[in-house]
């Protein structure tokens, strides 16, 4: 049988690495569907029947695996669905790897053909579904299991529950930091579950690894996706990288160092092969000066004076290991404030402007400035040489005390009748006074007379009546 997931569950199916909707339907079934799958690369090669390998290496819940043999030479693949012996009973699980590639895999684990267990069969239907039952009832079965120990009063925590595949037995992953006396405990468990108790005590990193989670970087925990085995990490690898020792940042979700912290060491330890020693001290005229920093991607060394290390100075290795030489003949060398070069200042423009937070009001107030400054220049310009078809523009208002001055005693003026009536706009209140003179009925015909007009129109009827 192959995988849950619907597909014939050979090498090439590919599923995705956790339960998802683009992933595999029936994640604890399929052979692809965890970061434990290993790639055959040697699956094209066909050996002789007599040098073939009966040994198969099978995957069970998320992180277990062990190596057994195909005693009755059931045809398998990766992904197939497997009943094993097991003690007590059976198990359940699924191949992850055939062929010449298990010799190597037992020979890297140190794995003796010996101690190895056969297969009885590919799983029937019943084999499965006593194995999905099982796995159903383990998130109540954790719950429960967390409920008793913090009854008793044990410092532990239960990590993860797996069902053996024919319900037989239980095994509880657990972590603490002291030893934790499990007498009282498995009576309480055998009397809850009914079944055979065992115990299996994993470290803090493995609880992380099943946990799984979001790492600082933004991605899913390695250990929890690809990451097959967990190497030492100590603090010689932060202070390579030249890391400052904080706990909070160096320390991943399990609590210990991050495991990203060697992926790049061997890039440093490079570069740091061309650097001279971190506890070099340099003979000066003024006196002894220390290194106290080392910037590996500038190729840089901070010294410092060992009276005053205030004052902090740069230099290039190249210069240092001039220097260096020059000690061991027994020469001093210049003071660090000669040796420093005066760099040319260069000038740090911020096209952004971040550092400003009103950077936009102060924008608007100097242009605001601008345009009150330029404002009387403008009107002097177009009172002195703006052209008589613009007088209807702003700089009117203040040509009006001119005009009045001038229009003030002809009245009167039949060839010139739309000028005046453009240059006084004051003289609506007296033409609106005006009522019975003949002589000026084409006065009121223009459109700012006839609105007023038309306003105080009313109480004329009345008067009338």
């Amino acid at each position: 049988m192959s995988c849950g997931c619907k597909t014939s569950g050979d090498s090439a199916h590919s599923c995705g690495p956790k339960k998802t909707a683009n992933g595999c339907e029936s994640v604890n079934t399929c052979g692809n569907s965890y970061k434990l799958s290993v790639f055959d690369w040697l699956s094209d090669i066909n050996n002789p029947a007599p040098n073939r390998c009966d040994f198969v290496e099978v995957r069970f819940k998320n992180d277990r695996k062990s190596f057994y043999k195909n005693v009755n030479n059931i045809p398998l693949h990766i992904g197939s669905v497997i009943t094993v012996e097991s003690s007590p009973g059976h198990d359940v699980g699924v191949v992850s790897l055939t062929g010449e590639l298990v010799k190597i895999q037992m020979k890297k684990k140190k794995f003796s053909e010996e101690l190895a267990l056969k297969i009885y069969r590919q799983a029937n239907q019943k084999d499965l579904e006593v194995w999905q039952e099982a796995r159903k009832k383990e998130d109540g079965v954790k719950l429960e299991a967390r409920k008793i120990a913090q009854r008793i009063g044990l410092e532990m925590k239960v990590t993860d529950v797996e069902y053996q595949g024919d319900s037989s037995k239980i095994t509880f992953y657990y972590t603490a930091e002291n030893r934790v006396d499990f007498r009282q405990l498995i009576k309480d468990y055998a009397g809850a579950f009914r079944t055979k108790i065992d115990m299996k005590q994993i470290g803090f990193r493995q609880e992380a690894a099943k946990v799984g989670g979001i790492g600082s970087c933004g991605r899913e925990l390695c250990c929890s996706t690809w990451l097959t085995d967990f190497r030492s990490v100590n603090t010689n690898v932060a202070r390579y990288q030249q890391l400052s020792i904080n706990p909070q940042k160096l320390a991943g979700q399990c609590g210990k160092l991050k495991c990203c912290l060697n992926y790049e060491l061997d890039s440093y330890l490079d570069a740091l092969s061309n650097f001279p020693s971190s506890s070099t001290t340099l003979e000066t005229e003024k006196g002894k000066a220390f290194c106290i920093k080392i910037d590996v991607f500038k190729k840089k060394m901070w010294f410092a004076y060992v009276d005053s290390s205030i004052a902090w100075y740069d230099f290039d290795i190249d210069l240092v290991k001039k220097l260096i030489s020059k000690n061991k003949r027994g020469e001093k060398i210049l003071p660090l404030e000669d040796l420093k070069q005066p760099e040319a200042s260069a000038q740090n423009i911020d096209l952004i402007q971040e550092n400003s937070v009103d950077r936009f009001e102060k924008k608007n107030r100097g242009n605001r400035n601008r345009n009150n400054q330029n404002k009387p220049n403008n009107h002097q310009q177009g009172q002195q040489g703006q052209p008589q078809g613009q007088k209807r523009n702003r700089p009117e208002r203040q040509d009006r005390p001119e005009r009045s001055e001038k229009s003030e005693n002809p009245n009167s003026q039949s060839g010139n009748q739309p000028r005046p009536q453009k240059q006084n706009p004051q003289q609506k209140a007296p033409v609106e006074k005006v009522e019975g003179n003949s002589g000026d009925d084409k006065k009121p015909q223009n459109n700012p007379n006839k609105k007023k007009f038309k306003k105080k129109y009313p109480p004329k009827k009345d008067n009338n009546a």
